[in-house]
């Protein structure tokens, strides 16, 4: 969580007291992509540019479980 709000501060994101999901959210937007963290369907996701892709196949697979 502390390596996700230094990437935060980095892109202009203010960390506040967000969740791990609602603080990547916010920095998927500023990188120009849909907040869409965790919701990738059957592990598919087209944000090809996303930072965070991986992360949200896994947490997609464990919200779907």
């Amino acid at each position: 969580m502390s390596e996700i709000r230094k990437i935060a501060v980095v892109q202009g994101v203010k960390p506040k007291r967000l969740s791990k999901a609602a603080l990547i959210k916010a920095i998927q937007l500023n990188e120009g992509n849909f907040d869409c963290f965790g919701s990738a369907t059957a592990g598919e996701c087209d944000q090809d540019n996303c930072l965070w892709s991986e992360d949200c196949k896994k947490q997609s697979a464990a919200n779907a479980a």
